[in-house]
């Protein structure tokens, strides 16, 4: 691998989705908006949001995969995504609606099941002093 290129591993919870060498460049989406990283920029972590993880290579040419919450680690010419969930295609209207309906929807659904957790927390912290009180 040379010093213009990197090497990428998309990682899901229980498999490898992407391996590539000789990556030009990627684009991800984070909180703060889209970011493009280059081989040589500095090593850094990103907290991705769902949305369409681009990366170029000189085989391929620009290819794109939907992604769900997750992390970048970029360290030297290596880096490294972990997702909770990928899905890949050439069509990028395709991968955008995947991303809205699929991914964003996942994420309604876990803050609806946080906010019952929390709910249920709050009810037995409240329980328990009531009866530590007694």
């Amino acid at each position: 691998m040379s010093s213009d290129s990197m090497r990428v591993e998309l990682l899901l919870p229980f498999r490898i989705f992407l391996r590539r060498d000789r990556v030009r460049r990627i684009v991800v989406e984070t909180s703060k908006g889209s970011y493009g990283l280059l081989p040589n920029r500095l090593d850094c972590v990103m907290i991705l949001v769902p949305g369409i993880f681009t990366y170029e290579t000189e085989a391929e040419g620009e290819a794109y995969v939907a992604v769900d919450r997750g992390i970048l680690v970029k360290t030297g010419l290596q880096v490294f995504v972990s997702v909770h969930h990928a899905t890949g295609g050439v069509d990028l209207g395709e991968l955008e609606e995947a991303v809205k309906s699929d991914f964003l929807a996942i994420d309604e659904r876990e803050q609806s099941v946080r906010t019952v957790l929390a709910k249920l927390e709050s009810g037995f912290i409240r329980q328990f002093a009531e009866f530590h009180n007694e």
